[in-house]
């Protein structure tokens, strides 16, 4: 028989893997054994999802007496692990925090086929520091600092073909999912909320957490944030201002903007040639000095961003590689993905500022010692989490509010943006993709065929000796030699005009990847708001609180405006110059060919 229950009360889903349950609703269980606190079952309109298991109550049938000991005749000799009895449990407030949260679900192993592990409901990956050749053993961790080329290097030339196709492992983040048990407030851990009502009802006075505790919402600190429990000291060199533009909310301005170059690829070795890695030569253009950088350098910055900032959408670096990482084409290739990483790192008016940058950029090579103390400096910054809102300066006085729900028909709006852009980005790629291998292969081929039938038509010609027939044989065997050349041509042309289109595109997928979770930040915020107003005018909540929550709440709409302010600065910036670029190569492509085309036809006029 299906395992059945009954919603004790309304509960309406907030997160993604969720699903709202109606008072009095019959559900499906998937299983009666709960995950923290949670239930996975299936509601009356067919969606089927997590529930906190403390809002229902499982359907026993009535002749459900304690099970007498013959009912267990192929009970294993072990026995089953009996459950505690209700006095085992005791009340959330009695309870211990745990040292840390287990994991939700059991994830299966990579090695059973599984590229990555899945993801639990609302979690997110992060890339592990494994798979790519850049990154050195255990017991080569004290080396953080790429060596100056010595006799020992080899420098690679700048090819433009296109690497091959990357892959890399993942592995589940959860540096800031601990139980929000710990947490201050009055809160109750995650995985066992109170329901409403009962010993609850006081509670209500106060805007709820999310119960999915592996929401971004909650991992950013934004929760944290909303409900007033961020606390720290800023200072004003650490403020992100926020102003407003002609259209709209904006990041402030880099006072001092600069650009960065990445060239050079040199293959080095240590400890006698047993450990190689590819270092690149960076020019910041505000220093002038030069330093080299290994992709794991790269690698650990993305990372320390990525934690920082919640609501701004880092770049995300070239894909890593199993096999081939010194071949020339994917060095290549992977050196043009960061010189476009570096430009929208440099672009960015709070990404370009930050600390942990410009300490990448301007640490010397040579310097271990400074090189450690700004990474440790770096990976201990204390605004993270809910205190990196506190570091947000947003317009103040008469008409600096903002209309929330005029922020979330925004919001609302950017969101169908980038899910059309993601489609067409991937409808682009995949064509740009089939038609550069069209050009490479298919193009190169057929006319290069179309020129060996002319050449033997011109050795076909050739067995008649006259004279006056010479000059013909001739201009036939140029033709022939043209189509050759304009197959050569055909696959050349992909690393002028579409590779470059693709790397874009590239660049831009991972943007549209980050601004999920940017939004969902943003709608948690939006959310407590609404909660909160509905407490105030049920009498559950003070004004000056809900005032306050909605004060934070604006601070984090700034900051997601402007983040999609200047999404689409950039990306007006970058396509209108890649597109002028593409159109240039496309017309210097069949000039070329126009002009093989009018040298073997001139060749006819002397016949």
């Amino acid at each position: 028989m299906a395992l059945r229950a009954r919603a004790l009360y309304d509960f309406r889903s907030e997160n993604p893997g969720e699903i709202s349950l109606r008072e009095h609703e019959v559900l499906s269980l998937c299983s009666e054994q709960d995950i923290e606190g949670w239930l996975e079952g299936v509601n009356s309109r067919g969606d089927r999802g997590l529930f906190p298991a403390s809002y229902v109550q499982v359907i026993r049938a009535p002749a459900a007496e304690p099970l007498q000991p013959a009912r267990y005749a192929n009970v294993p000799a072990g026995g089953f692990e009996p459950l505690p009895p209700p006095a085992a449990f005791k009340p959330a407030a009695q309870q211990p925090a745990p040292a840390a949260a287990p994991e939700p679900f059991p994830l299966p192993p990579a090695a059973a086929g599984y590229p990555f592990p899945p993801a639990p409901y609302g979690g997110s990956y992060q890339p592990s520091q494994g798979s790519d050749d850049d990154w050195d053993d255990d017991w080569d961790d004290s080396s953080t600092v790429a060596d100056e080329p010595g006799a020992l290097s080899s420098s690679y030339p700048d090819y433009d073909a296109a690497g091959g196709v990357a892959s890399g492992r993942y592995r589940l983040s959860t540096r800031s999912e601990l139980s929000l048990g710990s947490r201050g407030g009055g809160g109750h851990p995650a995985g066992h909320p109170h329901p409403p009502g009962g010993s609850g009802a006081k509670s209500s006075a106060t805007v709820s957490r999310n119960l999915n505790r592996f929401s971004t919402f909650v991992k950013s600190g934004g929760e944290a944030f909303v409900l007033g429990e961020a606390s720290g000291f800023v200072k004003d060199g650490d403020k992100l201002c926020v102003v407003l533009g002609p259209r709209g909310p904006e990041w402030q301005e880099n006072p001092y903007p600069f650009q960065c170059s990445i060239e050079d690829p040199t293959k080095q070795t240590k400890f006698k040639g047993m450990k190689s890695y590819i270092a690149y030569k960076l020019v910041p253009s505000h220093t002038g000095q030069q330093v080299h950088r290994r992709y794991k350098h790269f690698d650990w910055l993305y990372g320390r961003l990525a934690e920082k900032f919640p609501v701004i959408s880092v770049p995300h670096l070239p894909e890593k590689q199993a096999t081939g990482r010194f071949e020339e084409d994917f060095i290549s290739k992977r050196r043009k993905g960061l010189a476009w990483w570096m430009d929208h790192m440099c672009s960015h008016p709070v990404l370009a500022q930050c600390d942990a940058f410009q300490h990448f950029l301007t640490c010397p090579s040579t310097d271990e010692k400074a090189w450690k103390q700004g990474k440790r400096k770096a990976e201990k910054d204390e605004m993270v989490g809910a205190n990196f809102f506190l570091t947000i300066s947003v317009p103040t006085g008469p008409g600096a509010n903002l209309d929330l729900q005029e922020v979330e028909s925004q919001v609302d709006g950017f969101k169908a943006f980038t899910k059309k852009m993601d489609e067409s980005t991937l409808q682009l790629n995949h064509t740009a993709n089939e038609f550069a291998r069209k050009q490479v292969t298919g193009f190169k081929k057929e006319y290069q065929k179309v020129g060996h039938s002319f050449k033997c038509l011109s050795q076909a010609f050739e067995l008649d000796q006259q004279a006056f027939s010479a000059g013909l044989n001739q201009a036939i065997a140029f033709t022939a030699e043209a189509y050759d050349a304009i197959g050569d041509l055909f696959a050349d042309q992909p690393r002028q005009d579409l590779d470059p289109v693709m790397d874009l595109l590239a660049l831009y997928q991972g943007h549209l990847a980050n601004f999920p979770d940017i939004i969902h930040v943003q709608k948690g915020a939006l959310t407590k708001v609404k909660e909160s107003k509905r407490h105030v005018e049920e009498g559950k909540m003070e004004l000056q609180k809900a005032e306050g929550i909605q004060e934070r709440c604006n601070i984090i709409s700034f900051a997601t405006l402007a983040e999609i302010n200047h999404f689409h600065k950039i990306r007006v910036r970058d396509f209108k110059s890649q597109m002028q670029h593409f159109l240039q190569q496309q017309i210097l492509f069949f000039q070329k060919v126009t002009q093989k085309l009018e040298e073997a036809l001139h060749k006819y006029d002397s016949v």
